[in-house]
C-alpha cells in the first residue's frame, strides 16, 4: 500500500463502545483529522489540535463509519508550532475503504502473546485472507514495554492484516505492564476513559473487554512495587455489574468475552491468585451476560475449554478458547499458531492455524 510521507503505516481501527478509534502512526510532528463523508473527527485535547505525538487517535462513530464504508486521514505537517502565527504545510489527504462486520456469519482471527513476532502472526492470518471481519490482539503483543518502540508491534501486525480496513479489538496482556514505558502504553493503544477494559459492539456481535493485569501477588519481587493489580481487578468488578446491569448486550445474538489470561483456570503457585474475584467474574458472566465464547492466550498453548471440564476450575461461564502459541525451533527461527473463530447462526467453529497457513486442529462448538 503506498502512503503519505509521514504515515508510517496503515491505520489501526479500534472498536470500543459505540465508536471506533483510529489509530495513525507517523514520522513527523504533524496536525491530524479524519473526515467522514462532510463530517470532521480531529485529534485533539479541549479543542487544541494534538502535533506532538508519534501516534494519533482520532475517535469516530461507529455508526458514521460503518454507514461510509471510507475514511480519509487528513494531516497538516508542522513546520514551527509558534505561539503566534505557527506555521504549517498545505492538508495531505488519504482515504481508506472500510469493511464494517455485516450479516449473520463473522469470521474472527485472534492473535495473543506474539512477543514481539510480527511475521509469523501475520502469516498465520493469510489463512483467513479476504475472509477476516475482525481482528482481535490478546495481550503479549509487545514482549514488554521496556522500550517505546515495542509498542510498534501492534500496528505492524494491524497494518499487515487489516490494511485500516476492518475493525479490530485490542487486550492488554501481562507482559505489557512490564517495562519503563508501561505507564504510557494507555496513550499508545485503544481505551475508554483511560480504562483497558470496556465493551463494545460490530455488526451482530456485542463483546466484553477485560483486564487481568498482571499474573502473580502485586508483593512479588519480580515487579519491585510497581504495580497495584489487585485494587484495579476490584473496580473491573464493580464495572462488570454495571454492565450486567445496563443489560446492553441484550441486542446482539452473539456475546464474546476478551481477556487475555483464561482467569477461570486456575494455575500452580504463584499464579494462583484472586481465586474468590474471579470466581465473582464468573458468576456475574454467567448469571447475567451469558456470553458465548471467551478468547484467552496467556498459557501459550491452544485448547478449547468446554464448562464442566478438568481445566474449569471457578464455574466457566462459557466454552474458553485458549488460541496462541509462539514458536521457536532448533535454528531459532520464531512461529507462531492462531486462532480462526468463525460465529455462524448460533454454531462456532475453532481452527487453530500455524504461520504456514496448516490447519492443525478443527472444532465445532
Amino acid at each position: 500500500m503506498n502512503l503519505p510521507e509521514l504515515i508510517r503505516m496503515a491505520p489501526a481501527v479500534f472498536a470500543v463502545g459505540d465508536e471506533y478509534q483510529i489509530m495513525v502512526p507517523v514520522s513527523a510532528d504533524c496536525l491530524m483529522w479524519v473526515e467522514i463523508n462532510d463530517e470532521s473527527y480531529y485529534d485533539e485535547s479541549n479543542g487544541i489540535l494534538r502535533s506532538r505525538t508519534t501516534l494519533h487517535r482520532i475517535s469516530v462513530p461507529c455508526q458514521a463509519l460503518d454507514d461510509a464504508k471510507a475514511y480519509t486521514v487528513c494531516y497538516r505537517k508542522i513546520i514551527d508550532r509558534k505561539p503566534y502565527f505557527p506555521e504549517t504545510e498545505d492538508v495531505v489527504r488519504h482515504q481508506f475503504r472500510f469493511r464494517p462486520v455485516q450479516g449473520d456469519k463473522i469470521h474472527i482471527f485472534h492473535i495473543s502473546d506474539a512477543h514481539n513476532r510480527v511475521e509469523s502472526p501475520v502469516q498465520a492470518a493469510k489463512a483467513m485472507e479476504g475472509k477476516i471481519d475482525l481482528l482481535v490482539l490478546n495481550g503479549d503483543i509487545p514482549d514488554h514495554s521496556g522500550k517505546l518502540e515495542n509498542f510498534d508491534a501492534i500496528y505492524r501486525i494491524c497494518a499487515e492484516i487489516t490494511q485500516g480496513s476492518i475493525p479490530c479489538v485490542f487486550s492488554r496482556g501481562n507482559h505489557d505492564m512490564r517495562g519503563a514505558f508501561a505507564e504510557n502504553i494507555a496513550d499508545y493503544t485503544p481505551t475508554q476513559h483511560g480504562n483497558s477494559y470496556f465493551t463494545f459492539h460490530v455488526g451482530k456481535l456485542w463483546g466484553l473487554v477485560l483486564d487481568c493485569g498482571e499474573d502473580k501477588e502485586d508483593a512479588q519481587a519480580e515487579y519491585g512495587h510497581t504495580i497495584c493489580c489487585h485494587a484495579f481487578r476490584k473496580r473491573q468488578t464493580q464495572f462488570l455489574k454495571k454492565v450486567a446491569q445496563e443489560q446492553e448486550y441484550k441486542h446482539y445474538p452473539y456475546k464474546v468475552v476478551i481477556v487475555h489470561k483464561p482467569f477461570t483456570y486456575v494455575q500452580k503457585p504463584p499464579f494462583d491468585i484472586e481465586q474468590d474475584l474471579y470466581r465473582e467474574w464468573c458468576d456475574i458472566l454467567k448469571k447475567e451476560i451469558q456470553p458465548d465464547l471467551m478468547l484467552s492466550g496467556h498459557l501459550h498453548r491452544t485448547a478449547v475449554w468446554m464448562p464442566g471440564c478438568p481445566e474449569d476450575h471457578l464455574g466457566q461461564p462459557c466454552p474458553v478458547v485458549v488460541g496462541a502459541k509462539p514458536l521457536k525451533d532448533e535454528d531459532g527461527k520464531l512461529g507462531f499458531i492462531g486462532s480462526a473463530i468463525t460465529l455462524d447462526n448460533g454454531k462456532i467453529s475453532v481452527q487453530f492455524v500455524d504461520d504456514k497457513q496448516n490447519i492443525l486442529e478443527s472444532i465445532q462448538i
